[in-house]
């Protein structure tokens, strides 16, 4: 099954094809729980909306790709939903070595929850004070932007939020617009590759620094799994169906 294919300037890679060790890059996904992020990331690696995923798994996709001409190979985290209580926000501590780990953040929000808009803010600082001097790039994602009837954040108000947190910002649907979400993750991955790879683990203090135990060695999805889910969603369609 080919999971990144007919995308312009990303093309999946055999490693078979070269000895050469191929560049990562690190992409962390962070935000409210029930944003949407896993089908955001499974959309972006397989192009199918499946819709019925565990939640807060924080599963590690990994995928090798080209990046315009470029072999690498993709990493995604998928993180812990964060909550807001009374005295701010609940990080949990995947979510915070994520961020050290990463080589660039997502955040996301869903347009028709109006408390994971506000996290995002909050989030941020967060990406602000781990990073530190080694603050990775972020771009901002509103998800669910097909269910208008449900909308609860105003489709101006992301793109605001993003210029006052000085990042790329892009209203996308992971349920019905492949595109728009293969936009944003593509030239977040190009912008990436663009940069000079960062120096060996030996020598550099700061890759170390980024380093987490608690992050799980990368790993492809179980598509065996995803495959499942996605007959069981058709075969309840069609029992749906049938039943009328």
């Amino acid at each position: 099954m080919r999971l990144i294919h007919n995308m312009s300037s990303i093309a999946e890679f055999s490693p078979a094809e070269t000895s050469v060790p191929n560049r990562v890059i690190k992409i962390a996904v962070i935000g409210g729980s029930g944003v949407g992020k896993t089908a955001l990331v499974v959309r972006f690696l397989t192009r199918r909306f499946i819709g019925d995923y565990e939640r807060n798994a924080g599963n590690l996709y990994s995928r090798e790709v080209q990046v315009d001409a470029e072999q690498v190979t993709i990493q995604v985290q998928d993180t812990p939903g964060v909550e807001m209580t009374d005295n701010g926000i609940n990080l949990p501590d995947h979510v915070t070595c994520s961020i050290q780990w990463a080589d660039a953040v997502v955040l996301v929000y869903s347009v028709t929850d109006r408390r994971s808009f506000d996290l995002i803010e909050q989030l941020h600082q967060q990406v602000v004070r781990t990073g530190g001097a080694n603050m990775p790039p972020v771009i901002l994602l509103a998800n669910k932007a097909d269910l208008l009837h449900l909308r609860r954040v105003d489709s101006q108000q992301g793109p605001l939020l993003a210029g006052t947190l000085g990042c790329s910002f892009y209203e996308v649907s992971a349920s019905e617009d492949y595109s728009q979400v293969h936009k944003a993750f593509h030239r977040l991955c190009c912008q990436l590759a663009k940069q000079s790879p960062p120096a060996s683990n030996s020598t550099s203090a700061a890759t170390e620094k980024r380093r987490s135990p608690l992050i799980p060695r990368p790993k492809s999805p179980n598509m065996q799994d995803l495959k499942r889910r996605f007959k069981q969603a058709l075969s309840a369609k069609v029992r749906t169906v049938t039943s009328v």
